[in-house]
């Protein structure tokens, strides 16, 4: 069926602490093999320091953290220097001059150009529609959000004119910014590259809706042919569910609707959980903004880290480690059943296939699984995902079956599937 480009399903991090919050696991991101990374470029960073004057030392540890990993930085541009924005107020969303703004914008790329990274995609904003309750501390009207978006991704492509522009990166999928920014592009011939937005919800097919609802306004303008970029996804954030079986199987999931939905890139929100500081935050948000940042992220239970507060793996980075096996050429696989779901892959690098199975479902299953002619008689290794085992080591929670041999020709396997569960097969 092609490429899987499962890769492109990747991860995001950012918007919490200037500090890399999760350089101690490059080696187990690397593992995953996401190849784009989002990070938020915050104020935190401290890039326009004084007139003229620019900082990126402090922005270039984290980017060289999702370097280490192998995967690309997807930058996405939401800070406002005091220099070009003296008062704090999350609705003066312009600078007070474009033309600092605009050299800003352009050093940064530059600085990267020069510095041998290689850095395609530059979004426009993060959560503009809703500020400082999106973590950003401006909230745009479409109005002031196209002409922002202009003159910024002017100078982007001033700097590196091979650059992909995009955004919003809206947390409403249905936000009035995006059909104002397809109309301006559009009718201006300006750039747009990539569009981008966001949803939380428990409801994989709610996920799925939002592909279907997005591609549906982009068939309105024809001479427009981004790429689409779901680049924050989650469960529910204020009512997640708490069986610590659905959040792997809903990753899968979500991914599986992403594929069947044509979607481009994903980037799940998010690689590690954080307490944010108060005071990082104050010199650039309003009183109730940094209140909100702060009381959200140390006092709200939270779920969505790959990784806890502690750094400890949770089971969801096995659901993407068992994913990222299925890189490579796509094997049609079918389903009778509404909530069962697979992806599999060829591998002919390592000379195998490989599949990841699923029962999205609190109830158990009992399937037939059906393997179309086997062209030799294979070796089977049957792996399940355990998120309810004592420990984390990885052996435990992705449980090894013992090898078995399967004929050649068509063969049927009968399969018990938990509520939740997900199993990956390889076939060498």
């Amino acid at each position: 069926m092609g490429a899987m480009n499962i890769g492109q399903m990747a991860l995001g991090q950012g918007g919490l602490s200037s500090e890399p919050m999760w350089a101690e696991r490059i080696p187990e991101i690397r593992a995953l093999r996401p190849r784009i990374i989002r990070i938020f470029i915050q104020e935190y960073f401290d890039l326009l320091p004084a007139p003229g004057k620019y900082n990126f030392a402090k922005l270039d540890r984290s980017i060289d953290t999702i370097l280490a990993s192998g995967a690309e930085p997807l930058m996405c541009i939401c800070f406002k220097p005091q220099v070009l924005f003296p008062e704090v107020n999350q609705d003066i969303v312009e600078p007070r001059e474009y033309n600092g703004w605009e050299e800003l914008i352009f050093a940064l790329v530059k600085h990267y150009k020069d510095r041998g990274n290689r850095i395609r995609y530059w979004e426009v904003g993060n959560e503009p529609d809703i500020g400082e309750d999106g973590g950003c501390p401006y909230r745009f009207k479409p109005e002031n959000y196209v002409h922002y978006y202009d003159h910024t991704t002017a100078a982007i492509l001033r700097a590196d004119p091979n650059a992909r522009v995009g955004g919003p990166a809206v947390a409403n999928s249905h936000s009035a910014i995006i059909p104002a920014l397809l109309e301006f592009c559009a009718a201006n011939s300006k750039p747009l590259h990539f569009l981008s937005w966001h949803i939380y919800s428990s409801d994989p097919q709610a996920i799925g809706h939002t592909i279907e609802y997005e591609k549906g306004l982009l068939a309105k303008h024809p001479s427009l042919k981004p790429e689409t970029f779901l680049d924050e996804w989650n469960m529910d954030l204020t009512n997640p569910p708490l069986d610590a079986r659905f959040q792997p199987c809903y990753i899968a999931e979500v991914i599986w609707q992403m594929k069947e939905g044509g979607l481009d890139y994903s980037c799940y929100y998010h690689i590690r959980d954080w307490y944010v500081s108060f005071e990082e935050f104050r010199p650039f948000m309003s009183e109730q903004g940094t209140a909100f940042m702060t009381r959200w992220w140390n006092r709200m239970p939270q779920f969505d880290g790959l990784f806890d507060y502690q750094n400890r793996v949770r089971p969801s980075y096995f659901a993407f480690k068992l994913l990222s096996r299925v890189q490579g050429g796509r094997i049609k696989t079918s389903s009778s059943g509404a909530n069962i779901h697979a992806l599999a892959r060829d591998d002919p690098q390592l000379r195998m296939q490989n599949l990841v199975l699923w029962n999205f479902s609190s109830n158990e299953a009992t399937i037939e699984l059906n393997l179309k002619s086997l062209p030799k008689e294979v070796r089977t290794r049957h792996i399940m995902l355990d998120a309810l085992a004592p420990s984390d080591d990885e052996n435990a929670r992705l449980r090894p079956e013992p090898f078995r041999k399967i004929p050649k020709g068509d063969q049927q396997l009968n399969v018990e599937l938990g509520p939740y569960a997900i199993q990956y097969w390889s076939f060498e």
